[in-house]
């Protein structure tokens, strides 16, 4: 009966209830309990999407959105119920529009990072990016989950690049936000000069803030607006090592405030290592022969002065690194700082960057402020320790956020998933860790499945307060339950 229904929407051939196929998307590599949907479904437009959530909602059939391709890593896309149906938007896979005037592309939900970056670049901008991202990961699920950008001095909102949007809500009824919003299709706004800039509104409300982060519960995002960047003209790059964080963090803070403006973050030895190499045992040599701690700034160039700018970019940087004792350097033995700077425009080549050393990992991430970060990097050697974990199994990334107000601290467990014992512990330590950072004062603004319980147990309120908003835009409880607090 489900398939029939389904095909009446899709089509036949877009209704898939392959047993194989079912069980890749029962499953993912974190430690989410393994749940089969009885069959995913492949829509191609907004209005097979309003179809198949009006028809959710008459049959009481859950339904799992999903857009970016295998494979995937934190629970949110495994069915946490019976009888569940996975949305797979791939097909929807259409860049709307590039308008290289006002530096804003609207996308749908297929589109990856590299498919855009190739149309981007024949207008001489390009797409603001997490770091190096998996090649099938889905721009627009990335800013929905408010991955961080690299290059915190240009930006300003936590919902960043982010703009419109167009979302389905649990309900079945349709919404466009900000400046889409209004009765006239895009095309008669594109006619009139709206570029879906601004994100604010319709009246006092953000609604696209409600299906930030909100992991597919809330409603199902058909296409986004996104800010783009002119290409630089001209770059250099650079690392700053150091064998103790906080003189970065001093660094990372006066950069962040004068709005440096290019990419800004700090990582450990062994996730430096991580994005530069590809086989278990390279990345151990390298990460032998690294510092502890290196930040990573590049300074950019565009415009009618480009060799200018970077010159007077590096001026600063070298002299504010002076004041904490630092260096910049152009290379760290054989890595060249200007090779990662390349690296950071693209999708992370295959295999994935973060299951190159033991083929499989699993993360905690909050934020935080800059300042609390070699606190919480103290508390999370102490737990290895204790739980005799090896260190040298622990990535850390640091990426400051919204003008450097706050940073997305991350902590990266590489462990081998077909072992067991080393499975076991890494969970735990996972959980461990989890309960100790929020006990001192991490905030977990994005609490996939594992984390969940922790991220809201002093946030009764805050739980309650978004069980009545789930309420009010998906009362039948249909889009993808089990998440979040709900």
């Amino acid at each position: 009966m489900v398939d029939r229904d389904l095909a009446s929407i899709v089509g036949m051939n877009n209704v898939i209830t392959n047993p194989e196929i079912l069980r890749k998307y029962s499953r993912d590599y974190s430690f989410a309990t393994p749940k089969s949907p009885i069959c995913i479904v492949k829509p191609a437009n907004v209005d097979e999407v309003q179809a198949i959530v009006k028809w959710a909602n008459e049959k009481h059939v859950p339904l799992i959105p999903v857009s970016s391709g295998e494979p995937h890593f934190r629970g949110d896309t495994v069915p946490s119920t019976e009888n569940a149906v996975i949305v797979d938007l791939r097909r929807m896979n259409k860049i709307i529009r590039i308008n290289r005037s006002n530096r804003v592309a609207i996308v749908e939900p297929g589109i990856t990072f590299q498919e855009l970056q190739k149309e981007l670049n024949k207008e001489g901008m390009c797409a603001y990016m997490p770091l190096l991202p998996r090649n099938t990961k889905s721009l627009l699920a990335s800013y929905l989950e408010r991955e961080p950008i690299t290059m915190p001095g240009i930006h300003f909102d936590s919902t960043d690049p982010m703009l419109c949007v167009e979302i389905v809500f649990g309900t079945g009824d349709r919404m466009r936000t900000g400046e889409a919003a209004g009765p006239d299709p895009l095309e008669k706004q594109w006619e009139i000069g709206k570029a879906q800039i601004s994100p604010f509104g319709p009246t006092q409300m953000d609604p696209q803030r409600l299906v930030s982060g909100a992991q597919g519960t809330i409603g199902i995002v058909t296409w986004m607006s996104v800010k783009c960047r002119f290409i630089s003209e001209l770059r250099r790059a650079y690392f700053i090592p150091s064998a103790k964080l906080e003189p970065l963090i001093e660094l990372s803070y006066k950069l962040t405030r004068i709005r440096f403006s290019g990419n800004i973050f700090i990582l450990n030895g062994l996730n430096l290592a991580c994005l530069f190499k590809h086989s278990a045992g390279e990345i151990s040599a390298l990460n032998r022969n690294l510092p502890k701690w290196i930040m990573f700034v590049s300074c950019e160039g565009y415009g009618p002065l480009p060799e200018e700018k970077v010159q007077y970019l590096e001026d600063d940087l070298k002299e504010l690194a002076a004041q904490y004792g630092l260096l910049p350097v152009m290379e760290i033995g054989e890595l060249s700082a200007n090779e990662l700077n390349n690296m950071l425009d693209k999708p992370s080549p295959d295999p994935y960057w973060k299951l190159r050393l033991k083929g499989g990992f699993d993360e905690v991430m909050f934020l935080t402020t800059q300042g609390k970060t070699p606190e919480f990097a103290d508390i999370m050697t102490e737990i290895a320790k204790q739980q005799d974990y090896p260190i040298e199994n622990i990535g850390v990334y640091i990426q400051p956020v919204v003008q450097g107000t706050s940073c997305h601290c991350e902590f990266d467990f590489y462990y081998d998933p077909a072992s067991q014992a080393e499975s076991d512990k890494t969970r735990l330590l996972v959980a461990l860790t989890a309960s100790s950072m929020e006990e001192k004062g991490a905030f977990f603004s994005r609490p996939y499945p594992e984390l969940a319980e922790i991220a809201y147990r002093r946030s009764r309120d805050t739980a309650e307060m978004q069980k009545k908003v789930k309420s009010i835009f998906d009362p039948n409880g249909i889009l993808n339950p089990g998440k979040l607090c709900f």
